[in-house]
């Protein structure tokens, strides 16, 4: 007997951003955003060396700690030249409270790229951030979405905390690298204020959506999450 020509049902058809979803969960968290929003000095500028600046200092590092030093930085080295021309060790011994060492390394290694190869200035695209010592995906986009102006969506572990929790996506282990993380991460941003969107997301990630023990309660995205509901469900 001939085989009947059924289609494969397979999970991987199966899209969680459809776009009404997409619209409530976006609608939701700029409201949050607007009464929510943390307060930090880079926040206060959009100036591309001030920024590339403070992204490089805050990997892995938490804003909080990162506040008074970024401050002290800027007020000590307001340019990109100021900061090629301090010694090396100055700048370590700046920076030492911070821990992760090689990041003095990266950032002078950052500055002297900016100047042989841009003529002093912050390059605008995220090809050519990623060519810079220390920038990856992430510091390249939000440096296009902060000092630029630029739609470029961001990914970091609060972010794909967030969207997978939300639309019930698997990232697998390194969030980073993750396809389908960076590709809902780019489909939930709004076309307009990108840089508001993802300062939003971040802040919401670390007061509400947090690693351990999240405000669930209290979160304004609870009536439509996967991962709250699939909780009501258990219980």
């Amino acid at each position: 007997m001939p085989a009947l020509n059924v289609p494969i049902v397979s999970d991987r058809t199966f899209n969680p951003l459809d776009a009404v979803k997409i619209r409530w969960f976006r609608s939701r968290l700029k409201d949050w955003g607007r009464e929510n929003r943390r307060d930090f000095p880079w926040r206060r500028t959009s100036e591309p060396y001030a920024i590339l600046v403070a992204e490089l200092l805050l990997q892995k590092t938490a804003a909080a700690t990162v506040a008074p030093i970024f401050q002290e930085l800027l007020d000590r080295y307001p340019t990109l030249a100021d900061l090629a021309a301090a010694p090396g060790k100055e700048i370590s011994s700046l920076l030492q409270p911070l821990g992760l060492f090689s990041r003095t390394e990266k950032l002078l290694e950052a500055v002297q790229v900016i100047l042989e190869n841009y003529h002093g200035e912050i390059p605008s695209t995220e090809a050519e951030l990623l060519q810079l010592p220390g920038v990856g995906k992430y510091i390249a986009r939000s440096v296009c979405a902060h000092a630029f102006g630029q739609p470029a969506a961001v990914l970091d572990v609060n972010v794909a905390r967030i969207l997978e929790r939300f639309f019930g996506i698997d990232g697998g282990k390194v969030k980073s690298r993750s396809p389908e993380l960076w590709e809902a991460a780019d489909r939930v941003a709004p076309k307009q204020e990108v840089s508001t969107w993802n300062l939003g997301l971040l802040d919401f990630g670390a007061a509400v959506c947090t690693a351990k023990n999240p405000r669930c309660g209290e979160c304004p995205l609870q009536q439509r999450c996967d991962d709250y509901r699939s909780k009501i469900n258990v219980r």
